[in-house]
């Protein structure tokens, strides 16, 4: 074998190690990948029930069920289109209530619940995660403050 041979074979096993080492990073990123969702996504099946991910909206008022002596809670998430029916076990923030704007994470359960791992609430009275203020304006159903910034707050 000659030695331009040798150095061209050096150079395609390099790039075929590189090409392999890309596609595992990939690969890993998206098995972490977290996409946002509403409620409209998830009632029109756009979503795949066996990836976890987010999903934002306003807690329908009337919906928080406590189950006594325990730390699950149910509620449902709209987005004034469609609503999902959220599981929970855990302690949810104190700023949870009823109207509020939240985001969760998790995934869908085979009876097509919500199974939340986390709970994230807004943390001032001038804030709600930009996504889910994005979603609301589009449809129609914001109604927060003109002078509002959406995605803004003091930490």
């Amino acid at each position: 074998m000659t030695r331009k041979r040798r150095r061209l074979l050096f150079v395609g096993l390099g790039l075929l190690g590189l090409f392999a080492a890309a596609a595992l990073v990939l690969t890993a990123f998206e098995d972490n990948l977290l996409f946002f969702h509403t409620p409209s996504d998830v009632a029109d099946g756009k979503v795949r029930a066996d990836r976890a991910f987010r999903l934002g909206g306003l807690v329908e008022e009337g919906s928080v069920q406590r189950q006594e002596g325990t730390t699950k809670v149910d509620f449902a998430i709209t987005d004034g289109n469609a609503e999902v029916v959220v599981s929970y076990d855990g302690i949810l923030p104190d700023l949870f209530r009823e109207g509020q704007g939240v985001v969760v994470v998790g995934r869908l359960d085979t009876e097509g619940r919500f199974a939340a791992d986390e709970v994230l609430a807004k943390h001032d009275e001038n804030y709600m995660p930009k996504e889910v203020a994005d979603r609301l304006k589009e449809q129609g159903y914001w109604q927060g403050e003109e002078g509002q910034q959406a995605g803004s707050g003091a930490q």
